[in-house]
């Protein structure tokens, strides 16, 4: 391109210019352009890529669209130390900032040392604190005074207690953003009047907060989906229910029992199996299929036996089902246990109690059962647990 503008130059301008064009199209060629910086746009270009690992976009859009006009590198530097002094690392804190731009301009002392000290007044200390900053980041552009203590004060009213609260913050996202008034209450309110107590909201609240911010109308549904199940509404197999209907849209629903079905499941297993576990329906449509065939295909299993247990559908294929199938199939090979039991049942064991029922019992009989075990799981795993025992 660079050729051709150069060549159609020399051709059609008059001799006395052509010479200044040439020279004017050879720079272009070969420097970008650059917009005037302002000097405060400059420093902050600099610090954004140099000092926080940002790409050259994300800094540019930083600066742009969160307003980031670093002055000096006095405060940015502070929130790094004061980050840094409750335990945070390095890349941590450049994750954060990665996050939350605006939180490298917000005032150390003024706006974050006074949000760390009422977390850490909770009872939220290292890595507590770590996870709730990085799952709430927008935390450090919300009012302590204004939003954040008044949310989390209503949320203490049903789950009783500090130790909780901090539980709730590590499991729900977007916590914040949910509006008490306009949301929250009116959704409470809808649980009430279908009889839920709020020891039980408690526990939605626990299970994800978030839940309660959703739009009105569809939490309304969710709640009138679960009653007409026939579900006990002052169980916490309830507001399981209704967490559930909230995550899930109807086509995915369908997906996901047409998936379960597809396996030999009776409409009949299917209720009785999201009654017991409404959480299965929260799974991949692929992590379904896998352990189905898995347990139907592969290993022979009744898809009516695990459809009255439909909890092993939720464990790990690879970290549970199989190390502990081969352990079976060694005891079994060497007539130790019989081969008439219910797998499903041992599947759904504890690992401690699986561990010294099928292993560490079969030690000296079986050793190499054990070694395929601790093979599978990780020695060190295991002997955590055997030690103990």
């Amino acid at each position: 391109m660079y050729h051709f503008f150069r060549r159609t130059l020399i051709d059609h301008t008059a001799p006395h210019t052509t010479r200044k064009l040439v020279r004017f199209v050879e720079t272009l060629a070969i420097s970008p352009y650059k917009p005037n910086l302002s000097q405060d746009q400059s420093l902050t270009l600099s610090y954004l890529t140099k000092s926080c690992g940002f790409s050259l976009q994300s800094a540019k859009r930083a600066i742009s669209v969160y307003k980031i006009n670093i002055k000096s590198r006095k405060k940015p530097d502070a929130v790094r130390e004061l980050l840094s002094s409750h335990g945070l690392s390095e890349t941590r804190i450049l994750t954060l900032f990665a996050k939350c731009p605006r939180l490298i301009t917000v005032d150390p002392e003024k706006t974050l040392r006074p949000k760390l000290d009422f977390f850490i007044s909770l009872g939220a200390l290292g890595p507590d604190l770590h996870k709730i900053l990085f799952l709430h980041w927008e935390l450090f552009i919300r009012s302590l005074k204004n939003q954040i203590i008044p949310l989390l004060n209503f949320l203490k009213t049903f789950v009783g207690t500090n130790e909780n609260l901090i539980k709730v913050l590590k499991r729900s996202t977007n916590v914040f953003s949910a509006k008490i008034e306009e949301l929250m209450v009116p959704n409470i309110e809808t649980l009430r009047a279908h009889g839920v107590p709020d020891s039980q909201i408690g526990k939605l609240i626990l299970i994800n907060a978030s839940c309660l911010g959703a739009n009105r109308d569809r939490f309304s549904r969710a709640v009138n989906e679960a009653t007409g199940m026939g579900i006990d509404p002052t169980t916490r197999k309830f507001v399981l229910t209704v967490f559930t209907l909230l995550r899930i849209s109807k086509l995915l629903w369908a997906k996901k029992k047409e998936a379960l079905m597809s396996f030999g499941w009776t409409e009949s297993e299917f209720d009785s199996a999201f009654e017991a576990q409404p959480i299965l329906m929260l799974l991949s449509e692929k992590k379904i299929r896998d352990m189905m065939d898995f347990f139907v295909n592969k290993i022979g299993l009744k898809a009516s036996d695990v459809a009255r247990c439909p909890n092993v559908v939720l464990t790990s294929l690879e970290k549970r089902i199989i190390p502990r199938y081969s352990v079976l199939q060694g005891l079994m090979s060497k007539g130790l246990i019989k081969e008439n039991f219910n797998m499903v049942w041992v599947f759904s064991m504890n690992k401690k109690r699986f561990e010294v029922s099928f292993v560490t019992k079969y030690k000296n009989v079986a050793p190499e059962v054990m070694k395929a075990y601790e093979d599978q799981v990780g020695k060190d795993k295991f002997l955590q647990v055997t030690n103990k025992s």
